[in-house]
């Protein structure tokens, strides 16, 4: 039986290349987890300056070094396997048109993402560029920072996430906070995360999670007033994930979510054209960073 406590950051990315798991809560503790947005290179600016601006609810892990290349992640430290590839080394993928999921649980990326080009996508892109898209299949990837990351630090200090104990999928909701907008992305709002804790452990939560800013950091809000604060439609009721049950004493606690960038494809629509592929909320990419790297990335990734 598979422990995932024991895995290394490969042994988790090859059972989700193999498809045996899917929700990536407790593996490989120690490393840090990232959410997942590919979409053409020729909107990797504007997103890019998103995430520089919203660095809370966006904090980037990574970005692909080759437009068009799956297999290659800047910095390296991130994905420090040869056989590494974005289509299939998340347990489970979302696909977006016009800002609209068109498709989801998706295995892999293998059949909307070819690479190297077969003759028949190799022709087609060269007809798109003569028509003037110079991009043709070419995809940038960003690796934006998890909450998953710190949830094995909050176990040791006996703070175990309620999922983690009833073996679902964190509870993830829409709220009313606008993102900063940039380029294209205009109108986005975040999403947060949510796990409960009493409030006597709110103040060490905070602390523990704190120093996890590659990875969203503490708490944005907590409490039952902070429902309302962020707009949440109905706490019973998640977006995304699964409904997490209160024992008497507990309150919600709210990190940034980095399905955030999901939304701002959401918001985007129209203005993009072409797929716009991420991960399945919960289903996250495990990358080689470690705890240990937290301090360098605070800078950001061009740090390394």
């Amino acid at each position: 039986m598979t422990i995932p406590s024991t895995l290394t950051s490969q042994q988790t990315r090859l059972l989700a290349r193999q498809n045996t798991i899917t929700n990536t809560a407790g593996y490989s503790p120690g490393t840090l987890q990232a959410n997942l947005l590919i979409l053409p290179h020729k909107y990797s600016e504007d997103f890019h300056n998103l995430c520089l601006r919203n660095p809370v609810a966006c904090p980037l892990l990574g970005i692909s070094s080759a437009p068009g290349n799956p297999h290659q992640i800047t910095p390296s430290r991130c994905i420090q396997s040869p056989d590494f590839d974005l289509r299939t080394d998340c347990p489970r993928y979302r696909v977006y048109k016009h800002g609209k999921c068109v498709e989801a649980n998706k295995r892999d990326l293998l059949d909307v993402w070819p690479y190297p080009f077969t003759p028949q996508k190799q022709l087609q892109q060269q007809q798109e560029e003569e028509a003037g898209n110079k991009d043709g299949e070419q995809y940038t990837a960003f690796l934006i920072g998890c909450s998953f990351s710190f949830e094995s630090a909050l176990h040791d200090a006996n703070l175990t996430p309620r999922h983690h104990l009833t073996s679902t999928i964190v509870a993830m909701y829409r709220t009313t906070i606008p993102l900063l907008p940039a380029g294209i992305f205009t109108n986005g709002t975040c999403i947060v995360s949510m796990r409960p804790y009493r409030e006597e452990d709110i103040e060490r939560v905070r602390e523990i999670t704190r120093p996890y800013l590659a990875t969203h950091g503490e708490p944005v809000d907590w409490g039952w007033d902070a429902v309302k604060r962020l707009g949440i439609r109905d706490i019973e009721d998640p977006d995304f994930g699964e409904r997490q049950d209160f024992e008497p004493g507990e309150v919600p606690v709210f990190w940034a979510c980095g399905v955030t960038p999901q939304m701002a494809i959401e918001a985007a629509g129209e203005k993009i054209e072409g797929l716009v592929f991420a991960h399945e909320p919960g289903h996250m990419l495990v990358t080689d960073w470690r705890v240990e790297d937290l301090e360098r990335l605070k800078g950001g990734v061009g740090c390394f």
